[in-house]
């Protein structure tokens, strides 16, 4: 269990001074504040429960540490900058920097009182693309290092919405040659602006490999990743500041990806050479992100130090999403779900990170969702610290998880380190692999997580890779005399086996490392590869549609003296439908008409209807994926799915709203 204090005394230095509010009101405002006068430099700052203040500055001048017990919502008429060593949302008149626990062991939150709030936009009203919210966080002398500066939410409700793009990133919608200043979108962009930091992802793999094997390059040492910032937007044509040094292809399916990283809502370190800062939501916390920018922040080889963490919520944030946020330059990778479930990540944009990038902490997390995101150059770190899975060398993985009772879908990885996409749960001496796993009615019981299939792995897609698009369950160890099977042979039964649909790999070397029993892959297409199926355990797999393309190795010929894969499909498995759908409500739009619902629902089947507050909700992707129902203004949402099988989901989400 991770719990980090701080312990130091200060007792050499002065003590801050402590304005507190005086009533609701501007932050600019000297009746806001007791005693009449706006909290100076350096001062600690505490806004009362049941005060509102609304933050109005675009100030340099940095406070040392504000907390929220009440609400501090950014102005959205004006551009803002906030300054702060630690933003912390809690109920209480506490004020005290020593004792942040980051363990579970909150004080308990009175479900009585409203919620302390943080808003920085709200998901109704976010910050105007007109302007500019900035908070930035700043070291002060006498904080410990390892936990500050940072912006934290101790069971209250912490909200970042910045103006929405409709597409946060694209691909190449026809070749960029060296010497280009503009390129081709395959779609067109709006909420794209002249002065936005865009990067093209490298379309060339790099090969070169370590030597000695003391010393190991990273992506970013012979990189065609090509960052610019935008000069003109003209429907699907971008015009950049400089021209490109490098090809891009777009060839069919094999195309680069263009991402814009900017975000008119912003959260970084103020320097990152120094002290990065994080952020962190706790269990029984509330709220949601989007289109926010998080960049320079995750403290390098710190234990839950993350861009975006979430810490040990288990169910109690069911409903918070993180939709078309950018986090770039991340010093302990970008969003980290630890303990948390029915999370949905969607058209994220992850750009350099040590370590894993998209990350699934404790084995335990389910039902979470991880859609559309881009991951690029997640890159090898080194274990952290009492890190909970001791077997993970965390050497750069854009997606990596040990639970795979998840959904990940049309996402791409590229040009990361180690892996695009890893699973990895080996049996070792000192952790245990059968862990108290959260069941859809809510109830928990003890279950290897080796043998949890997937909610749905689908039209995922790796590219440059220099070693392994996707290694599922594969050996540990770079030695052939050291490797060691990561599942030894345990997976899930035949009638519940892994699936993954349309799966892409190219310019890659490993395409794929099966090294799972009970494996279903039903669309597998692989483009200049050094190899297609590596190393595969063929135990009760079924193979169909698959497509290899320029493969130096299309398949290895049963080297460890299994089976040869299934020549019919589905071979020898017999899937079965038994797992219900889960929803989450992410967002509700009050109007005239009453309520606009929307949310996500994933199943391993065909879902049939999704219903809230008996009103049965229109599809706006396949599979109601995404989906919306406008019901009658009311104070609390009930959302359930049923699928094609007859499965109902047995614990539907429940949400209170605000009238």
């Amino acid at each position: 269990m991770l719990a980090c204090f701080w312990l130091g005394s200060f007792a050499h230095a002065a003590e801050p001074l402590l304005v507190r509010s005086a009533q609701s009101g501007l932050w600019s405002a000297a009746a806001t504040w007791d005693g009449g006068k706006l909290p100076p430099a350096g001062a600690k700052v505490q806004i009362r429960g049941g005060h509102k203040v609304v933050y109005d500055l675009d100030s340099t001048q940095a406070i040392r540490a504000v907390f929220v017990a009440g609400t501090l919502t950014f102005a959205r008429d004006r551009d803002t900058r906030l300054d702060v060593g630690l933003l912390k949302i809690q109920q209480g008149d506490g004020t005290s920097e020593n004792g942040l626990t980051c363990d579970a062991h909150l004080p308990e939150v009175d479900l009585s009182q409203t919620k302390p709030a943080l808003e920085v936009g709200t998901a109704e009203q976010p910050v105007d693309a007109k302007h500019t919210a900035l908070i930035r966080l700043v070291y002060f002398e006498g904080m410990d290092k390892a936990s500050c500066p940072a912006i934290v939410d101790c069971g209250g409700r912490m909200e970042f919405h910045g103006a929405e793009l409709n597409h946060t990133w694209v691909k190449l919608g026809a070749p960029a040659k060296g010497g280009d200043t503009a390129i081709a979108l395959a779609e067109s962009v709006t909420g794209w602006r002249v002065g936005d930091r865009v990067f093209l992802t490298s379309t060339t793999r790099q090969t070169k490999r370590e030597e000695p094997k003391t010393f190991r390059p990273t992506v970013r040492d012979n990189t065609q990743t090509e960052e610019r910032i935008i000069r003109a937007v003209n429907g699907t044509t971008l015009t950049l500041d400089q021209p490109l040094a490098f090809e891009h292809i777009a060839d069919g399916a094999y195309r680069g990806e263009v991402a814009n990283l900017s975000r008119n809502v912003i959260v970084e370190s103020a320097d990152p050479a120094t002290a990065r800062g994080h952020t962190m939501y706790h269990r029984g916390s509330a709220g949601a992100i989007s289109y926010a920018e998080f960049r320079h922040l995750g403290k390098e080889g710190v234990l839950g130090r993350y861009s975006i963490h979430f810490h040990l919520c288990r169910d109690t944030m069911r409903g918070a999403s993180v939709v078309g946020a950018s986090i770039w330059d991340s010093g302990n990778r970008w969003i980290t779900i630890h303990g948390t479930d029915y999370l949905v990540v969607r058209d994220c944009v992850g750009y350099q990170s040590v370590g894993h990038g998209f990350f699934l902490e404790d084995g335990t997390e389910v039902f979470n969702v991880l859609d559309h995101n881009l991951a690029v150059q997640a890159c090898g770190g080194k274990p952290l610290p009492k890190q909970v899975m001791s077997f993970d060398h965390n050497l750069g993985a854009g997606f990596w998880w040990a639970n795979s009772l998840n959904t990940f879908t049309r996402n791409v990885a590229a040009e990361c380190d180690e892996y695009g996409y890893r699973f990895e749960a080996p049996p070792t001496p000192d952790f245990n692999l059968t862990l108290n796993i959260p069941q859809p009615d809510g109830t928990r019981r003890a279950t290897d997580i080796r043998t949890l299939p997937f909610v749905r792995f689908d039209d995922n897609e790796a590219h440059c890779q220099r070693r392994h698009a996707f290694n599922f369950g594969g050996f540990l160890g770079e030695d052939p005399v050291e490797r060691r099977e990561t599942v030894a042979g345990v997976g899930p039964d035949v009638r519940h086996p892994f699936i993954v649909r349309n799966f892409r790999a190219w310019d890659v070397h490993w395409a794929l490392h099966p090294r799972v029993p009970s494996l279903m892959i039903d669309g597998f297409d692989v483009h200049h590869a050094h190899y297609g199926l590596w190393l595969a355990d063929y135990t009760h797999h079924a193979y169909r549609g698959l497509h290899f393309d320029d493969i130096s190795v299309s398949a290895d010929k049963d080297p460890i003296g299994k089976q040869p894969m299934a020549a019919d499909f589905p071979g020898e498995l017999n899937p079965v439908d038994d797992l219900p759908p889960q929803t989450v409500i992410t967002h509700v739009t009050h109007s005239d008409q009453g309520m606009l619902v929307r949310g996500t629902t994933s199943d391993n089947g065909t879902v049939k209807r999704v219903v809230v507050n008996g009103s049965e909700a229109k599809s706006l992707r396949a599979n109601f994926a995404e989906w919306e129902t406008l019901v009658p203004a009311t104070t609390e949402l009930k959302a359930f799915a049923e699928d094609a099988a007859g499965n109902i989901e047995p614990r539907p989400h429940t949400l209170t709203v605000a009238p």
